[in-house]
């Protein structure tokens, strides 16, 4: 608390950990599990799919896809995760992260104009599978280090946000939460099918569309920012649901981003606790955690079909 107060008794390296490397690990922690929370709800009301979660439209993909080429193919002077990339070298792979997302939403989001709702799930999960199939081909044929440093960022890390990162980090996150507390409405209407939604008035496809391009907004800035992080989109909305036993998105939205964002937060310190020499996988302790959590609310939820 000194610290953050600016005290003077604080050593200043205990200062600096602080401010400028763990108080920002912090709040993007909390921020990417409000993210991923409000991600998936969007996403389970949209699709009607209790199991939709944030990267069924292949966004994470894409974002993978964009790392590979990088780490896999333009690293002759072997940029590593492992040794520390350079400032330069984050911004890289952040580029190459959020463009590999941005392609796949823009071809998404182009076919769900044409198209119902189940077909462009199923478009998702058939980009996923193809891009899936490339980066298997370049991590076949890539060198040991190269692929080393993807595994790694595949593992997700909540410490590659610093304080200029943020500048981009937090207003993307803003947009996304902010785009999609707008359509409260149209969502609970979306519950009972879009034929419905459109008797009481609503335009289900403009509503889908804005939709899916905040949470493909949201689980991109993420996947971009921090690497793919997996079972909080699905794990926040359920244990909301659960919680609070509603259906209603005015009660659900901030229930999931509250939720999202604690589940993520108590990853990342178990991921680094007190006593440990190294840093466990995020990507395993989310999913540690994210499927007790599914399977319990699953279970007792005995008003689970009502909510779809």
């Amino acid at each position: 608390m000194q610290a953050l107060l600016g005290s003077e008794a604080v050593n200043a390296v205990h200062r600096q950990i602080i401010v400028d490397f763990r108080l920002p690990q912090v709040l993007t922690a909390l921020l990417s599990g409000a993210a991923l929370g409000m991600a998936g709800l969007l996403m389970q009301t949209v699709f009607r799919n209790p199991l939709a979660d944030p990267f069924v439209l292949g966004v994470n993909s894409g974002a993978s896809l964009g790392v590979a080429v990088v780490l896999l193919v333009l690293g002759p002077a072997g940029l590593s995760l492992t040794d520390g990339l350079a400032a330069s070298g984050q911004m890289l792979l952040i580029l190459a992260s959020s463009g590999g997302a941005a392609a796949t939403l823009f071809v998404v989001l182009l076919l769900s104009r044409r198209v119902d709702i189940m077909s462009v799930l199923i478009i998702g999960l058939m980009i996923s599978y193809t891009i899936g199939a490339l980066v298997s081909i370049l991590m076949f044929f890539s060198m040991a280090e190269r692929l080393q440093s993807f595994i790694n960022w595949s593992f997700g890390d909540y410490g590659n946000v610093s304080w200029p990162q943020m500048r981009f980090f937090l207003p993307a996150i803003l947009g996304g939460v902010g785009l999609g507390c707008l359509f409260v409405k149209p969502l609970d209407a979306l519950l009972l099918g879009e034929r419905y939604a459109e008797s009481v008035g609503t335009k289900a496809r403009h509503v889908r569309f804005f939709v899916l391009l905040g949470a493909s907004v949201l689980a991109g800035t993420v996947t971009g920012f921090c690497g793919p992080i997996g079972f909080l989109g699905i794990a926040a909305p359920h244990l909301s649901r659960y919680l609070f036993q509603t259906s209603s998105h005015r009660v659900l939205i901030p229930a999931s981003i509250l939720v999202g964002g604690l589940l993520s937060l108590s990853a990342d310190f178990i991921a680094r606790g007190p006593g440990l020499d190294v840093v466990l996988p995020l990507n395993a302790i989310t999913a540690l955690i994210g499927a007790p959590v599914i399977i319990a609310a699953l279970v007792k939820q005995r008003k689970l079909k009502r909510l779809f």
